[in-house]
């Protein structure tokens, strides 16, 4: 059948018309989310506080998080969530799925503490011991994990108040061990934290089709939102070096192979690893050695000397040239010293990659969420195992500041370390945030 170009004409101005409007009823609804957003934010803020310094009193290490995982747990089936705990050891998934067809977005937060000794004078502080490789140690949130818990929480109980109207589902990641595992020693084989869920299929079944995460951080304005396109943390790999020689008397160094003398030289080799023989034009490396035993008494040349580091870029060719680069150096290097060198090379986390097509779709919900306190933040030299979620679905980390705007933001004690601290006014900017970025990319994936 063919249409006179009349008949053309008005069918091509309804669908226009159509569409119009059905842009006009997903953009009202996205401002209706968002006002509730903000009012729900602000009215659960005291039980936001109080669920962060709970969690903060009782810190636990990566793969022991039983109370903290039961907290959320009895919080999660509290909203009438799908529930599902134990996985990767100690994590917790949820599911919410809205009244109204639609995409599949996953929000992630981590659960684990740092074997750091608090030392801020908070009535919540923490007095908790745990046991990190068999040794008891001093237990804090010295990274935020527990302002994470506590804002996807909040979150969780934003979206289900508005399940009715939402379209599409919500996954919930609680998982443990982002700052890796307190049982073990990673070899290369074991997995845990966000690598692990990924590999319990927790991205499989509902599938996202983007996941959002958030980061506190010392040495940004309270409230203020970071964010950056494309490669955003580095990757992570572990670097175990023997040197083996021959043990001799100090005094008679030419009848062995003094492997400190190799180790002292390697420090230095590796050192032109990156600054001669890879290429920093595009995104910055990095290899660092951060402990050297060897010896027992200082008139004997040992038999052997270990050496430990970090390899860390933000690129995966790079990153792949660099273990080769790192191995040749020290393989050769010891070698014209008459010594052996054993290198192992173990990949813990990936670089995380923020899609850049995602991060500029969800600018608008930053900057609502930030009221417009948002800046494009420089790269950043540590790790994140969120980056395990983002090579399976498009992903967004961005950074939350948490240090007071009053404080000098240069000398804020950082993330890891025993004085680090949170400004409370900025949590609910995170629930903000996490709650915008999954109702904005549901309503606007629900457009016909």
């Amino acid at each position: 059948m063919q249409l006179s170009a009349i008949a053309q004409a008005c069918l091509i101005g309804v669908l226009a018309l159509s569409s119009q409007a059905a842009n006009a009823v997903d953009d009202s609804a996205m401002e209706q989310a968002r006002q509730h957003i903000a009012e729900q934010a602000k009215a659960l803020e005291p039980a936001l506080l109080e669920t962060r310094r709970d969690i903060h009193a009782h810190p636990e290490l990566g793969n022991t998080e039983q109370r903290t995982a039961e907290l959320v747990a009895t919080q999660l089936r509290a909203l009438g969530l799908e529930v599902k705990t134990g996985v990767a050891r100690t994590g917790v998934v949820a599911v919410l799925k809205g009244a109204l067809p639609g995409p599949t977005v996953a929000l992630r937060a981590d659960m684990d503490a740092l074997p750091v000794k608090e030392v801020a004078d908070l009535p919540f502080a923490s007095k908790a011991k745990g046991r990190y490789l068999d040794k008891e140690v001093d237990v804090m949130h010295a990274c935020g994990h527990d302002a994470h818990t506590a804002i996807l929480l909040s979150t969780a109980k934003i979206l289900s108040d508005m399940r009715e109207r939402l379209p599409g589902t919500v996954v919930f990641y609680f998982q443990p061990a982002e700052e890796g595992p307190s049982d073990f020693v990673p070899d290369g084989k074991n997995t845990w934290g966000a690598k692990m869920m990924v590999q319990e299929g927790v991205m499989k079944s509902p599938k996202p089709d983007a996941v959002f995460g958030l980061h506190v951080w010392a040495g940004i304005p309270a409230g203020r939102i970071a964010y950056r396109p494309g490669p955003t943390l580095a990757s992570s790999d572990d670097l175990r070096i023997r040197i083996l020689g021959k043990q001799t008397h100090a005094g008679r160094p030419w009848d062995g192979i003094d492997p400190i003398t190799v180790g002292a030289q390697t420090v230095v080799g590796l050192q032109t690893v990156v600054s001669r023989r890879t290429d920093i034009s595009s995104f910055p490396s990095v290899v660092s050695i951060g402990t050297i035993n060897g010896g027992t008494r200082y008139n004997i040349i040992p038999e052997s000397l270990d050496m430990t580091g970090t390899i860390r870029s933000y690129d995966y060719g790079i990153r792949q040239k660099l273990h080769s680069d790192v191995r040749q150096t020290v393989e050769k290097i010891a070698e014209s010293g008459g010594a052996k060198a054993e290198v192992s090379i173990i990949e813990k986390y990936d670089p995380t990659i923020n899609d850049p097509a995602l991060t500029e779709k969800m600018l608008p919900s930053l900057r609502w969420a930030a009221k417009d306190d948002v800046v494009q933040g420089p790269l950043v030299g540590g790790a994140e195992d969120f980056s395990f979620y983002a090579k399976e679905a498009p992903g967004l980390f961005v950074f939350l500041g948490v240090t007071p705007r009053d404080q000098d933001m240069a000398k804020a004690a950082p993330n890891h370390n025993p004085g680090f601290f949170v400004d409370e006014s900025a949590l609910v900017v995170g629930v903000r945030t996490l709650a915008s970025l999954t109702t904005d990319y549901l309503f606007a994936g629900a457009k016909p």
